[in-house]
This record gives C-alpha cells, structure tokens and sequence, in this order.
C-alpha cells in the first residue's frame, strides 16, 4: 500500500427531500493536522462534527472546507418574510415623507433588517441534515484521500530510488571501511617513527595506544545503522500507515550517523560518498514533508 501525499482536493454533494448539500476540500503540507472550515450559519453548530469526521479520515496537512447548503430545489436555502418585509417598507416610506426624505428605498435595504431573512437551521429537520452533510462529507474525503494516494505513488517511487542511490554510496564507504583503520595505524606508526621513536612494534605499550587510536576511526558500527535505516524506511513506506512523522524521524537519524563517519574516516574517498549522501538525503527529507 503507498504512501499518501498531503496534497490533494475533493468534492462532492448530496440530496435530501429538503436540501444539497456540497462539500469541497482542499489540503497542503503541515507537520499537524490543520483545520480551516467555512460553513454557513445555519449548519455552524455542525463544525465540531465536521471536524470528527475528517479526523478519522486524515492525520495530517492543512485541510480547507467549504460547505454550502442549498434547498433541494435549488438556490439558497432561506426564506424572507414577505408580509414582514411589506409592513417594514410600509412604514419607513410613510416616515420618510413625513420626514420630506427622498424615497429611495431599494431591495438591498431588505438585507439591512434583523429577522427579516430566515435561514432554517439544523435543529429543524436534525437527521435529514445531518446525514445528507455525513454524505456529501464522506464523499469527499474519498475523493481527497484518492489524490493524496495518488501524489503518493509518485513520491514513494522517488523515494525508493533514492533510497537506493545511498545504498550504493553506502556499499562503497563500507567497502573502504577496512583500509581506513589499517591506514589509520600505519598513519600513526609512520608518525611516532619520523619522531625518532625506534622499535615500536616491540613496545606492547605503544601497540595498544595505537590500536585505541585506531578503534576510534571504525565506522563498521555507523554502517550497519545506516544499513538498517534503510532497511526500516522501505518497511514504513510499504505500510500504508501514516508515514510522514516516522520517516522524518529516521531522516534525522541518516543524518547523524552518516555525519559520524564523515567526523571518524579520515580518508578522501570515503569523504566524498559523505558529501553525495548528505547532499541525497538532504533531497529525500525535503520530499518527506509532503508525505502524510
């Protein structure tokens, strides 16, 4: 099962005897799960419900809803009290000419009147609402997670050939590995005999100061870490868990041991597969903040 990128959208409506209504989702990157809803007033008490919903679907990005309620008819879903609406404009046109105001009374002055709208609300007609929005909602979570998975195929086939780029450049540092500690001590012997010191391979003394010098540039134990690592970043990748945040985490640890064998191997080959794998990883974290 892939990954699944945090980039994505999704739409869909549904229809019930009284009303539509349509949900859009959008999402991008976040090290969080972000929530930013848009519902109209008469559904506003349903947010906390919204919310739960897209919790069980997505742990991760900035998720953007919309939700619009129409009548199933068509159009908003509001109604205007006519005869209210009436009365009102009534009484301020025989104000305004007892006042000697110009009567420029127009529709717009409608909206300007408390009450005179109505937009039902949920409480009316609970079940019908809530299940067409659980619908439409869940609908469009499946469309959203299908690009998501599908952004995430692409992304986990980069990431696995450039998995197998550090493989490579691994193999070549622990095929050097041996070489860098003989060289180490021959280093250290050719130093202390250009001092004037004679007979050290007789001194026990001495050996082992050198072999503990020499322990210290053995990066055997990195490379089977690293090794691992890799091993492990395939296993989550092929999960269909939640990746982003473990892969992360295994992104920091690539980094310090391979920042190790670059501080112990002092020799110029192994430095340069040290530099082109940091360089490749510093890639593969960069495409890890897009994975969910």
């Amino acid at each position: 099962m892939a990954i699944k990128s945090m980039t994505g959208f999704g739409a869909a409506s549904a229809c019930s005897e009284d009303a539509r209504v349509t949900v859009e989702l959008s999402s991008v990157n976040r090290k969080q799960l972000d929530l930013v809803l848009r519902l109209p007033p008469q559904i506003a008490a349903l947010e906390s419900r919204v919310q739960k919903i897209i919790q069980e679907h997505i742990s991760r990005g900035r998720i953007s809803g919309n939700v619009q309620v129409e009548s199933a008819a068509g159009g908003a879903l509001t109604r205007i009290d006519e005869k209210r609406a009436a009365e009102t404009v009534g009484r301020l046109r025989r104000a305004a000419k007892k006042l000697n105001l110009a009567d420029d009374l127009g529709a717009s002055v409608l909206l300007q009147i408390p009450g005179l709208i109505k937009m039902p609300s949920a409480e009316q007609n609970p079940e019908g609402i809530l299940q067409t929005l659980d619908k439409a909602l869940i609908a469009a979570l499946k469309k959203l997670n299908a690009m998501r998975m599908r952004e995430g195929k692409t992304l986990e086939i980069d990431l696995l050939a450039r998995l197998k780029l550090l493989e490579q450049m691994l193999a070549v540092i622990k095929s050097r590995a041996p070489q860098i500690t003989s060289g180490y001590r021959k280093k250290l012997f050719s130093g202390l005999e250009s001092a004037g010191l004679k007979n050290l391979a007789a001194d026990e003394r001495i050996i082992k100061e050198i072999a503990l010098f020499a322990e210290r540039s053995d990066i055997s134990e990195e490379i089977t870490r690293l090794a691992s690592h890799i091993q492990q970043f395939k296993k989550i990748l092929r999960s269909g868990e939640p990746a982003g945040r473990p892969l992360d985490f295994l992104a920091q640890e690539f980094f310090r041991e391979i920042n190790t064998i670059g501080s112990k191997a002092n020799d110029l080959k192994t430095t340069g597969q040290v530099v082109a794998f940091k360089t490749e990883l510093e890639r593969i974290r960069e495409q890890i903040q897009n994975v969910e």
